[in-house]
């Protein structure tokens, strides 16, 4: 047993490490516990009314949950996990947050000191697990060290393009004594634009005649939202968005003009192809968003291109913008606020066709069988509030939700640009923990659902209560939908045979319910919100229909006709 040194200036270095947490305000860290870090846990212990420890069921589920507290709050989403085994389990957050660009310190237990570099139980070099995908990785060499470590690691996860820091562990140097000084909270430090490039920029609106503004990416706030839209209120801009960020513009708003992701409206692309002018405030423009790079002409793009993104790193990464802007979003719109509006109604035709176009795209679309996901998700952004929280994973059947739900304020879409499978159950528990006086919505695949869909069992311990849609088409709709593009009728490897899901549920303690209809939506949809406990409702829906546009009756047609 571990006891405290007497002399009450030494602290143990678990201990020191949870101090230093809550100094940087830290409120809650998501887990799964591992003897490589129980003194962390120990000093955890006597922050147990300020910190709430989050027990997942499995690491990927600790980290996607410490991905999306940190979208939804602004501030790093902490997880632990133990060494080896729950590191590697852990790097699926770990890499969601890198190609998110979200802030997380991920702690890693790590074995002792004195075991290093010889192949011990669950020993893994971090630093080079880690470096492609994290901003920082570091490993504390002694506990007197540790506030220096952690004041390093939450500045270096917020400053810039926030993304995800490591800190490894020794066991040792938790149960180690050592006097050390707590280092203060950690400020992020981000770039504001000069007022030369605002001007610039101001320039280049006034001599366009098809201006586009695509807003995306990480750094924004509520207040750089409404600044952007005011913004483009007062410059009569259309504003489109980058793929999985809806949220950054009321999607009712008569300004905006769409999103540019998966299942792009055509009318959309074209559009912002043939602007001459393009605004990009905070969006990477990313594969997703550039629909595999050619949206824009590289390394030349033929509009003008203003790109503005908090890493200087990005600016020209691909594309050669005709004018670079390094700085964070708030930052950025604070300085939109004070610019001087361009002569208004020049382009108004132009903005009101692209917000038409949109209203146009977002009609439900008829599809096979007895349930229409487009009337299902129009239902949704009907009937929900305008602050309600939409989680989403991976697969085909976000098509349907980017496409046919309106997004209404910002911090409701917690979604993942990496396209990770499993992050929709994990990133909706974490979201009711964090509001949980607000709706929160969750919407997956059948294949998405069961790779993370255990964090049930953590939304009912912790009182957590989104409603999770499976959507279930009995497939891996994605998979099977490229297989039927380039190998027609060479169906492999993509059928799945399911659990009954309203029963996996009860068997949580959730609620469940099944709908076989569209008509039935609304009902079942109405019991499970009202049931105060999380609920999984499965849709069944006919596997003839891929996305909105295609079945694979389509594309084996157009297979035989090639």
């Amino acid at each position: 047993m571990v006891t405290m040194p007497s002399n009450s200036n030494l602290r143990l270095g678990g201990r020191i490490l949870a101090d230093q947490l809550r100094i940087q305000g830290v409120d809650t860290i998501f887990c799964v516990p591992g003897e490589s870090y129980l003194g962390l846990l120990d000093g955890l212990y006597d922050h147990r009314d300020a910190i709430r420890v989050i027990v997942t069921r499995h690491e990927g589920g600790a980290a996607n949950m410490a991905d999306a507290y940190a979208k939804l709050t602004g501030r790093p989403g902490v997880c632990a996990v133990t060494r080896g085994p729950g590191a590697t389990n852990a790097s699926n957050g770990i890499h969601t947050a890198f190609q998110d660009s979200t802030p997380m310190i991920v702690l890693i237990g790590q074995v002792a000191r004195s075991a290093r570099d010889r192949e011990a139980f669950q020993e893994i070099e971090y630093r080079d697990m880690f470096a492609p995908m994290a901003k920082w990785v570091g490993e504390i060499g002694s506990a007197e060290r540790i506030p220096e470590y952690v004041s390093r690691a939450f500045h270096v996860a917020q400053s810039g393009r926030p993304g995800p820091v490591i800190l490894a562990l020794p066991e040792d140097i938790l149960l180690e004594p050592a006097q050390a000084g707590d280092a203060p909270r950690a400020v992020a430090a981000r770039a504001a634009p000069p007022p030369a490039l605002m001007a610039r920029l101001r320039e280049l609106l006034a001599a366009a005649e098809r201006p586009m503004v695509i807003a995306g990416g990480a750094t924004w706030d509520a207040g750089a939202a409404r600044r952007l839209q005011d913004f483009a209120e007062a410059n009569d801009l259309p504003v489109a968005v980058s793929f999985r960020a809806q949220d950054r513009f009321d999607n009712r708003h008569d300004h905006y003009a769409g999103h540019a992701g998966i299942g792009f409206d055509p009318k959309l692309k074209a559009r912002l192809q043939n602007s001459d002018l393009l605004i990009v405030a905070g969006a990477r423009l990313g594969e997703m968003t550039t629909q595999g790079y050619t949206l824009l002409d590289i390394p030349s793009p033929r509009q003008t291109l203003i790109h503005v993104h908090p890493d200087p790193n990005e600016i020209g990464r691909v594309h050669a913008p005709a004018l670079g802007i390094n700085a964070g979003m708030p930052e950025f719109a604070a300085c939109l606020a004070s610019l001087e509006p361009v002569q208004p109604g020049r382009w108004a035709a132009w903005r009101a066709e692209a917000h038409g176009e949109y209203l146009d795209f977002i009609r439900p679309t008829p599809m096979h069988g007895d349930v229409n996901l487009a009337e299902v998700v129009a239902h949704l952004s009907q009937v929900l509030p305008d602050d309600a929280i939409i989680a989403n994973g991976s697969g085909n059947n976000t098509v349907w939700l980017h496409r046919f739900f309106q997004y209404k304020a910002f911090g409701t879409q917690v979604a993942a640009t990496s396209g990770s499978m499993g992050y929709g159950v994990p990133a909706a528990v974490a979201a009711g923990l964090v509001h949980p006086d607000r709706t929160v919505i969750c919407v997956n695949g059948d294949g998405c659902f069961l790779m993370l869909g255990q964090e049930l069992a953590t939304a009912v311990q912790y009182g957590s209560a989104p409603i999770i849609i499976v959507v279930n088409n009995s497939m891996l709709a994605t998979i099977r939908m490229h297989q039927e593009r380039r190998f027609s009728g060479r169906v492999i490897a993509t059928e799945l045979v399911n659990p009954d899901f309203p029963g996996l549920a009860r068997a949580y303690g959730a609620h469940g319910e099944r709908v076989r209809r569209t008509d039935e939506f609304p009902a079942a949809f109405e019991r499970a919100r009202v049931s105060g406990k999380p609920a999984v409702i499965e849709i069944i829906v006919d596997p003839e229909s891929l996305n909105p546009r295609e079945t694979i009756t389509d594309l084996r047609q157009a297979a035989r006709s090639a």
